[in-house]
């Protein structure tokens, strides 16, 4: 005999009890936007590769944008409550996530780390509110996780004024932003320095990069620098070396690797959903054992990175997260996520390829989660650094 569950649900270890009663009412608000206004229109979106705009107004409202930065109109939330929130974006949708990830995580990170009171009174309000959309100019076509030492992009003080040029590649949000983070190389000192560019700043393009596998509802662009005069007052002023780089991705790691638990738990919940209702020799296919086998090794899966990520934003509110620790969540969660898509389609059979089911999305999307912010490999040397004393990066 069946015991058909009330409600699909991947908080096995009861989580979200973690959470006191008003971050918890957020969350339920957040999972509620996800499951009533992106659901049904995210397939259609990630088919087009296009990112639904008109859902920015209802991202604004939750009031979830900068969430653990405190004071400049920024909610001031727990490390805690802003990594859930990026798993139950990621839950509902991984390209949603990663939209949020960019602007309220790494575009307003850079402000709320690197800029002075003035830039960061002058900025964050309207990107808390989400007037102004924020993106995150590092990566370039030849720099990708050597990018400390590999960084082309230039900037040559010319008075009052700095004039960058360069490329920059996989730019979130960048052809549609209202202010894009670039960091650049000083021509003078070869320092990185850190740059807020403004929308539609003459001499800055961004192209959208076409024919994408994966998060295809986030907006990657490929952006040109040729000449772009940028004003003293908008080089961020505490940014003055690439170290200042490395504690924004910090701060932005341990919510990727919320964002791999989410991805994991929609394909999970869509695969639960599916197997009460999909019926094979005369049965739901929840009951056969292979299935029921299927379903726990990916809760197993879920549950433990999903604990792992807790522990790591309690250290990061007691500001004891270091790089490694933020490096190894990040390697673990991907690596467990990318076995609990494949085992979420597996369940499914054929059908698990069809967008209509969601879970295909998913499988797609992890593999983008999979590599940003740090490869495996990357993430791996880092931790090995931390536990060996002995750097392997060459």
């Amino acid at each position: 005999m069946s015991s058909e569950p009330k409600i699909v649900t991947s908080d096995f270890y009861d989580l979200e009890a973690l959470l006191d009663d008003d971050d918890r009412a957020l969350l339920h608000r957040v999972r509620a936007f996800m499951d009533e206004q992106v659901e049904p229109v995210i397939n259609d979106y990630w088919t087009r590769g296009k990112f639904p705009l008109e859902l920015i107004p209802g991202l604004a409202e939750l009031g979830i944008a900068g969430n653990p930065y405190t004071g400049y109109g920024c909610p001031g939330r727990s490390s805690l409550t802003d990594g859930m929130i990026a798993m139950e974006l990621s839950r509902g949708d991984p390209s949603m996530a990663t939209f949020m990830g960019v602007h309220g995580g790494l575009a307003m990170g850079t402000v709320y780390l690197c800029g002075s009171e003035e830039q960061k009174e002058r900025w964050l309000p309207p990107m808390a509110r989400m007037e102004l959309i924020g993106a995150f100019g590092l990566t370039e076509p030849e720099a990708g996780s050597d990018v400390a030492r590999g960084l082309r992009t230039t900037a040559r003080r010319e008075g009052d004024t700095w004039v960058l040029n360069g490329r920059k590649k996989w730019i979130g949000n960048a052809s549609f932003a209202d202010l894009i983070i670039i960091w650049a190389r000083d021509e003078e000192t070869d320092r990185v320095l850190g740059f807020v560019v403004e929308k539609d700043t003459p001499g800055f393009t961004a192209v959208d990069l076409e024919d994408k596998i994966a998060l295809r509802a986030v907006q990657n662009a490929l952006i040109t620098l040729e000449d772009v005069r940028v004003p003293e007052e908008n080089r961020l002023q505490e940014a003055h070396s690439f170290r200042e780089t490395a504690n924004v991705l910090r701060l932005t790691r341990a919510g990727v690797a919320w964002s791999a638990v989410g991805c994991s738990r929609g394909a999970y919940e869509h695969a639960l959903r599916y197997a009460m209702g999909r019926e094979q020799f005369g049965h739901p296919i929840v009951e056969f054992q292979l299935v029921q086998d299927l379903l726990v090794r990916m809760l197993g899966n879920i549950t433990a990175s999903a604990a792992m990520c807790a522990r790591l934003s309690q250290l990061q509110d007691a500001g004891q997260m270091t790089d490694e620790h933020a490096s190894l969540a990040k390697a673990f969660c991907t690596v467990r996520m990318r076995e609990t898509v494949g085992w979420a389609r597996e369940l499914m059979g054929g059908n698990g390829i069809l967008l209509e089911n969601h879970v295909g999305r998913y499988v797609a999307d992890a593999e983008a989660i999979y590599s940003y912010e740090g490869t495996r490999e990357v993430n791996t040397l880092i931790v090995g650094r931390a536990v060996t004393g002995t750097s392997a990066i060459v």
